[in-house]
C-alpha cells in the first residue's frame, strides 16, 4: 500500500508539473528594445488592450514604442504602446510617481534609472526611480493596469498624470472625484488621427492634496477641467517603504466603459494575484507550441519571438462588447471581440498564417473586425490603429487574412459579405478612393497619397505606370497577390465570374518581369524604363530595391519560372541574391537591414525568399539559408533583431522557421519545409489534436535533412499540406551536416504555386 501511495503521489506531482510548465521563464521582453527593433518592455496580457510600459523617449524613429534600451531616463509609465512599428503612437494616460514639490515639465519630473534595477517578464515590469528612491512595479489584465509604488518617507509623495505626453492632445478631460479617484479622457493625434482613450484611476490610499494644470497654470483646488493642455497630480503622506497602489481601467468607448472594465477585471489590490493570473494567461498561450532544445539560446529566442507575436493585434472592445468603430461612433460586437493595430503589409506573411493554425477563434474575431470596419466605412482595413485608418504601407492585405482563414475552415463570419468587401476594396475607382482622404497628421496624409497614386492605372492596365505612381513595382506585385486571394475566395464560393476577373489580375506581375534578367522592373506603357540599377533603392519600390521585390509573386512561381526559361534561371537568381558582394546604393534605406548579400531580413518583402529554393528543386539550400538567418539575425538580447519587429511578423517568421515550415503563399494549401532549429516541437490545435515535429541528431552543424517520416511512413516532399498538419500526427526528420540533394528535389516532391 505504501508503494502504491508513493507511486500515486509521484505521478500526481509530475502531472501537475507538466500542466504548470513555466514558458515565461524563456521570454525576455527586452528583446528588440535596442537597435531598431522598436519593441517595449512593459506589462501586457496576450493581445491585451493595455500595454503598461515605461517611456524613455518623447519622439524620434527609434522612440516609436516609447522606450529605447540605450536611454537612462524615464518620463513615466503610460498605458498604450505600439510594438515594433516604424511610426510612433500610444503613450496614453501617462502616470509618474515623484517625491517633493510636484513639477509638471517632462524633464522636471523625469528620473534616471539603471538596467541593474530593472526587471521585465510577460505581464510584469519593475524598476527603481533613482531620483526619488521609488520602486515601481506594474502588472495588467486585458483591459486594466495595476501600479505598485513603494515610496520613501515623505509628506509629499505624488503621482503626476500628464495628458499632453508624446502625442498632440486634441481634447482632454480630467475629473478628480473624492480623495481616491481620477477619471477622464484623451483624444489625441499623431499617427492615428483621432484616438479616443477613456480612463478610471483609483488609488488604494486617500490622497491629501490634488490639483489640475490647465493651460500651463496650476490650480490646486480645481476638480474638473477640459482643454488642450491638461495635467494633474495627487499627493500622499507615506512612511518608509509604504506601498501605494493605483488601478487603472481603460476603454476606447467611454468613462463608463473604463469603469465596467475595471470592475470586471481588477476589483482588489492584490498585485501578486493579478501578476499570477496574467502569467498563467501567457503560459496558456505560449504552450500552444511546446518546444525542446538543448540550446538555451534557442529556447529564449523562440519564446521571446512567440511572445512578440502575441502582443498585437490588440483587443479594442470592452467587457460588454462595446467598441469604437471605424466611423468613430460606438458599436456593439455580437459574438466576437473587436481588434485593432493590424500591420497587415507585414503580418499577412507569417503572423496571421501562424495564428490561423494555433488561434482559430481569435482569427475569426480578426475577420469579423475587418468586416465591421467595412460595414461602417465601406472599405477593408489597410493599417488599422485605434479605429483610424493610417494608410500605412501598400496592398489591401485584409483579403489575404480573410482568404487564408476561410480556406482553412474558419467560417464564423459571413463569407459572401467578405467576398463583397474584398471586391469593393480592390475595385473602387480613384475618385471613390479619394473620398476616404481627410486632413490629419502629415504622416497619414502622405501615406494615403503613397497608397492611392497610380490606382487607376492598375485598375485599367493591370500594372502601374512608373511615371504616374510612386512605388509602382511594389504596388503592382502586392495588388496582384491580393487579387489572387480574392480569386481563391470566389472559387471557394462558386463565383466563377469573380474568379475569372481576379485570377486574370493576379497575373499582373507579368507586365513587370524582365525575362532576360529575372528582375521586376518599372514600366512605362509598352517598355521598361531604360536606366535601371538592381542595387539601387529608388521610389519605384517600397522600402526595397529590385533584388528584394523580384521574388514577390508567390501565387504563381511556376509561371514566373516559365517566363524566365525554367527553374534553373530562378535558382541562379536566388544564388546571386544571397551571394552578391555588391552593397546597396541609391536613396537612404534605414528599413533595409539584416543583409545577406541583397537579401534583407530586416524588412518583410524578403521573408519568404529563402524558401523559394524548395520550389526550384534545391531544398538543401533553403535548409542552409534559413538556419543561417535564424542563427545570424536573431538573438535574445535588446539589440537582437535585424530590423523593426513589426507587430509580431519578425517573431512569427522565427517561430514558423524554427519548427521547420513556412507559409510562402498564404492562402495556398501547403507550407514549405525548411530546417527545424528545435529538437522537438508539439503544436496544439484547438481541435485537441497535435502535430509533433522531431529533428533527430539536430545541432548547429546538422542543418540538412537526410530523410523524413510522416506518421511512420517515408516522406520525401519538401512541403507539407495544411490537411496533413491540422489532422495531427508526427513529422520526423533525420538531420546531418552534409546536404542530401536527393531528398525533396524530385519533380513530384517539389511544392508548386501556379495560375493555370
Amino acid at each position: 500500500m505504501k508503494h502504491l501511495l508513493f507511486a500515486f503521489f509521484f505521478i500526481t506531482i509530475n502531472c501537475c508539473k507538466a500542466q504548470t510548465k513555466d514558458y515565461t521563464q524563456f521570454v525576455d521582453p527586452m528583446v528588440g528594445t535596442g537597435g531598431h527593433g522598436h519593441t517595449f518592455p512593459g506589462a501586457v496580457a496576450p493581445f491585451g488592450m493595455v500595454q503598461l510600459s515605461p517611456d524613455t523617449r518623447l519622439g524620434g524613429w527609434d522612440g516609436c514604442s516609447g522606450y529605447h534600451y540605450s536611454d537612462k531616463k524615464i518620463y513615466g509609465f503610460s498605458h498604450t504602446h505600439v510594438s515594433g512599428t516604424g511610426c510612433s503612437d500610444g503613450g496614453d494616460v501617462m502616470m509618474m510617481p515623484t517625491c517633493g514639490k510636484p513639477h509638471f515639465g517632462h524633464n522636471k519630473y523625469a528620473s534616471i534609472f539603471s538596467h541593474s534595477n530593472e526587471k521585465a517578464s510577460p505581464g510584469y515590469y519593475a524598476v527603481k526611480l533613482d531620483k526619488y528612491g521609488i520602486n515601481v512595479a506594474l502588472t495588467v489584465t486585458e483591459r486594466t493596469g495595476l501600479h505598485k509604488y513603494i515610496f520613501p518617507k515623505s509628506n509629499s509623495s505624488n503621482v503626476i498624470l500628464d495628458l499632453n505626453h508624446r502625442d498632440k492632445l486634441k481634447h482632454g478631460e480630467v475629473n478628480i472625484i473624492g480623495n481616491n479617484e481620477i477619471t477622464g479622457m484623451r483624444l489625441s493625434s499623431i499617427w492615428a488621427d483621432s484616438q479616443y482613450v477613456y480612463f478610471v484611476i483609483q488609488f488604494s490610499k486617500p490622497f491629501k492634496r490634488s490639483g489640475i494644470v490647465k493651460n500651463w497654470v496650476l490650480h490646486n483646488r480645481m476638480k474638473q477641467a477640459q482643454g488642450h493642455h491638461l495635467k494633474a497630480y495627487v499627493s500622499f503622506e507615506t512612511e518608509e517603504g509604504e506601498a501605494v497602489y493605483a488601478r487603472v481601467g481603460l476603454s476606447f468607448t467611454s468613462i463608463e466603459g473604463a469603469r465596467r472594465n475595471l470592475e470586471a477585471e481588477q476589483q482588489g489590490w492584490d498585485f501578486d494575484k493579478t501578476h499570477d493570473a496574467v502569467k498563467e494567461a501567457w503560459n496558456k498561450n505560449l504552450s500552444k507550441i511546446e518546444i525542446e532544445s538543448r540550446d538555451t539560446a534557442v529556447m529564449r529566442t523562440f519564446y521571446s519571438s512567440l511572445y512578440h507575436a502575441m502582443v498585437p493585434p490588440i483587443l479594442s472592445s470592452d467587457v460588454d462588447g462595446q467598441y469604437r468603430g471605424r466611423d468613430l461612433t460606438v458599436h456593439q460586437a455580437k459574438n466576437f471581440n473587436y481588434y485593432t493595430a493590424c500591420s497587415l503589409w507585414d503580418t499577412y506573411r507569417a503572423l496571421h498564417p501562424m495564428l490561423t493554425l494555433i488561434d482559430r477563434k481569435r482569427t475569426g474575431d480578426f475577420v469579423n473586425s475587418f468586416l465591421s470596419a467595412y460595414e461602417q466605412r465601406g472599405l477593408l482595413p489597410i493599417w488599422d490603429l485605434n479605429s483610424c485608418e493610417t494608410w500605412g504601407m501598400i496592398g489591401y492585405h485584409s483579403v489575404s487574412v480573410i482568404n487564408d482563414a476561410y480556406q482553412k475552415g474558419i467560417t464564423n463570419f459571413d463569407a459572401n459579405e467578405a467576398l463583397q468587401a474584398m471586391k469593393r476594396s480592390a475595385t473602387l475607382s480613384r475618385k471613390d478612393l479619394n473620398k476616404y482622404f481627410k486632413m490629419g497628421p502629415l504622416v497619414t496624409m502622405a501615406s494615403f497619397y503613397r497608397y492611392a497614386i497610380g490606382w487607376n492605372d492598375y485598375q485599367k492596365n493591370g500594372y502601374m505606370h512608373c511615371r504616374r505612381a510612386i512605388e509602382s513595382v511594389s504596388k503592382t506585385l502586392e495588388f496582384s497577390y491580393d487579387d489572387w486571394c480574392i480569386a481563391q475566395m470566389a472559387k471557394k464560393l462558386g463565383k466563377t465570374d469573380d474568379y475569372n476577373f481576379f485570377i486574370h489580375r493576379a497575373q499582373g506581375y507579368q507586365h513587370l518581369l524582365d525575362t532576360t534578367t529575372g528582375f521586376m522592373r518599372p514600366r512605362v506603357k509598352n517598355h521598361f524604363i531604360r536606366i535601371f540599377d538592381p542595387y539601387a533603392v529608388t521610389l519605384h519600390y517600397t522600402e526595397a530595391n529590385p533584388w528584394q521585390y523580384s521574388f514577390a509573386c508567390p501565387q504563381d512561381l511556376s509561371g514566373q519560372m516559365k517566363m524566365m526559361g525554367g527553374k534553373e534561371k530562378l535558382a541562379k537568381l536566388l544564388d546571386s541574391l544571397f551571394n552578391t558582394p555588391i552593397k546597396l546604393r541609391g536613396l537612404p534605406a534605414h528599413d533595409i537591414t539584416g543583409l545577406i548579400g541583397q537579401y534583407a531580413h530586416g524588412n518583410e518583402p524578403s521573408h519568404h525568399i529563402a524558401y523559394e529554393y524548395d520550389y526550384v528543386g534545391q531544398p538543401w539550400k533553403t535548409q542552409a539559408m534559413v538556419r543561417r538567418i535564424m542563427n545570424q539575425l536573431y538573438r535574445a538580447k535588446p539589440d537582437g533583431l535585424s530590423g523593426n519587429e513589426d507587430c509580431g511578423q519578425m517573431g512569427a517568421w522565427y517561430v514558423m522557421s524554427a519548427i521547420g515550415m513556412y507559409p510562402v503563399c498564404p492562402g495556398s494549401d501547403h507550407y514549405a519545409i525548411g530546417s527545424p532549429i528545435v529538437d522537438k516541437a508539439v503544436i496544439h490545435f484547438e481541435s485537441g489534436k497535435t502535430l509533433t515535429i522531431i529533428a533527430n541528431s539536430n545541432d548547429k552543424q546538422n542543418v540538412y535533412i537526410q530523410s523524413a517520416k510522416l506518421n511512420g511512413s517515408d516522406y520525401t516532399k519538401s512541403y507539407i499540406t495544411y490537411d496533413d498538419v491540422i489532422k495531427g500526427g508526427t513529422l520526423e526528420f533525420n538531420m546531418a551536416s552534409a546536404p542530401n540533394t536527393s531528398w525533396g528535389s524530385a519533380e513530384k516532391d517539389v511544392p508548386v504555386t501556379e495560375i493555370k
